[in-house]
């Protein structure tokens, strides 16, 4: 740590801990810490006036974020040089929305126009009747289209798409259950195309198109890979293989070839919006500085919990049912990359870098979880998620209800209420932040997404941490795929189950 950063964060440190009831007295608090942000597809407002952060803070963060060099280190994403030090590999899933190295936004062109001719093929019954789809693969290859697909498709979608990841025979079948072989494609989605769980679920769904009377399963298959030579030896033809690059992390890869299955089921007009709405946060993240910059004035709120107060989870409450699965998608974004020991030069970090992150949906979390966040030990900072926008046709009252809830609880949160009976008292100055989106269509759910990315980018560059890597994930395989084989040695507690489990 350079003398510069170690005095920004000692200064930060040093800051008093106004209650959140003394930073409303400031009548300009809101101005401060909540915009609108105009965007494709409608507006989204960022209020982050819940939270501790204040004046001091802002210009505190702003001192680090210069200190740790931010704005080079986003140039230089940007620009395609090779940020992930570890792989030493680029970081380019931007440039597949249209920001980033003129070289790799043509070859990111080049690929989505491939991708939109096959998709406009499968529409035009080049591939026979296409009803369904079955999309297989894991971690992003899996979450981002999951999400998207059911937040976008409950009105509808030109081809019926299910999402398998477990290796758990039981989630294949049930896709299976909903598909008819005779009118279903396969879409393997592999980096590598090697994972172990997703090929073994394909290897499944070859032989079930083949028991179910399908003559060529292999000419059923889309592969989605950055190595499409790998798909090609595996069997599937090169007209329906779709590369992306190799720069592209698994988890910020639903923009890149992994999102077929979107415009499948959207078409692709949708699907650009998609893309359109990640590509004007991309632009609003490049050129925004200091507080201003949204994505990073949130990492300046992540890091005074998770640094400055010691809060060892994040919540996310979407009070939206097609955004169920928004949580668990930033599980994987936010854990897998900033959850780390060390920082991209490969000294140990001076404090707690990624918070756990967990969530739900309200108003379901509401009668489950809440209890804690009123009344717990634990201080756990909020971010409630809402569109003003009805996403049913049912009387108004259920969407006044659901928002009139979410604002109420980060209001509840904050305020607290005092009571004689301990029992019934609730402390207060709990912290929350509420993004509110004007409507929730392809364009905001891009834009929400792109967020996210660049939240989570901006909090690991603050920590001086390489987002982009995952070297955590692989030991646990090794060891599986170690199992059964010659002299593979076990503690003594996983030898009792693998032969509990006859799998010694």
């Amino acid at each position: 740590m350079s003398d510069a950063v170690a005095a920004a964060w000692q200064n930060l440190r040093d800051l008093g801990r106004p209650t959140l009831a003394e930073l409303f007295a400031d009548p300009a608090r809101l101005d401060l810490l909540s915009s609108r942000l105009e965007l494709p597809g409608g507006a989204i407002r960022f209020d982050w006036s819940k939270t501790h952060l204040d004046a001091a803070h802002l210009a505190g963060f702003t001192a680090l974020a210069e200190a740790v060099q931010f704005k080079q280190t986003r140039g230089a994403m940007f620009a395609g040089e090779k940020i992930n030090v570890t792989e030493c590999r680029a970081v380019e899933h931007t440039a597949l929305r249209g920001v980033g190295r003129d070289s790799s936004v043509e070859e990111a062109a080049a690929l989505h126009a491939r991708m939109a001719g096959l998709v406009a093929a499968i529409h035009g019954g080049a591939l026979g009747d296409v009803r369904h789809l079955i999309h297989i693969g894991i971690g992003g290859s899996a979450l981002g289209p999951a999400l998207a697909i059911d937040a976008l498709t409950r009105d509808g979608a030109v081809v019926d798409v299910h999402v398998v990841a477990n290796i758990d025979g039981c989630a294949l079948e049930a896709a299976f259950a909903k598909c008819d072989p005779a009118t279903t494609l396969i879409a393997v989605a592999s980096k590598t195309f090697t994972t172990t769980e997703t090929m073994t679920n394909a290897a499944s769904a070859l032989a079930w198109l083949s028991e179910n009377g399908v003559e060529d399963p292999y000419g059923r298959v889309i592969a989605l890979t950055a190595y499409p030579e790998k798909a090609v030896e595996w069997g599937v033809d090169e007209t329906r293989v779709l590369p992306f690059g190799e720069s592209v992390g698994g988890r910020y890869s639903l923009w890149s070839s992994i999102g077929f299955p979107i415009a499948l089921a959207l078409g692709w007009d949708e699907f650009a919006e998609f893309l359109d709405g990640a590509a004007a946060m991309d632009r609003h993240f490049l050129e925004a500085d200091g507080a201003d910059n949204l994505p990073l004035r949130a990492a300046f709120a992540d890091l005074t919990y998770a640094r400055l107060r010691g809060c060892q989870t994040r919540a996310v409450f979407a009070y939206d049912e097609r955004l169920r699965l928004f949580p668990s998608y930033l599980q994987q974004l936010e854990m897998e990359s900033n959850g780390k020991a060390v920082k991209a030069d490969g000294r140990q970090v001076d404090g707690p870098t990624a918070p756990i992150t967990w969530g739900g949906v309200g108003t379901d979390a509401q009668h489950a979880v809440f209890q804690l966040l009123h009344q717990g030990t634990h201080v756990v900072p909020v971010d409630f998620i809402a569109c003003i926008a009805a996403g049913d046709e049912l009387a108004p009252d259920h969407h006044r209800n659901l928002l009139a809830n979410c604002f109420a609880q980060g209001a509840a949160l904050m305020a607290g209420k005092p009571a004689d009976d301990p029992a019934r008292a609730y402390p207060g100055d709990r912290p929350s932040a509420t993004i509110l989106c004007d409507d929730l269509n392809a364009a905001t759910l891009g834009a929400l997404i792109a967020f996210h990315e660049h939240r989570t980018f901006a909090g690991a560059v603050l920590m001086e941490i390489n987002a982009f890597d995952q070297f955590g994930v692989e030991l646990g395989k090794e060891i599986a795929k170690s199992i059964g084989t010659a002299g593979a040695q076990f503690d003594a507690s996983t030898s009792a189950l693998l032969a509990e489990a006859g799998l010694a």
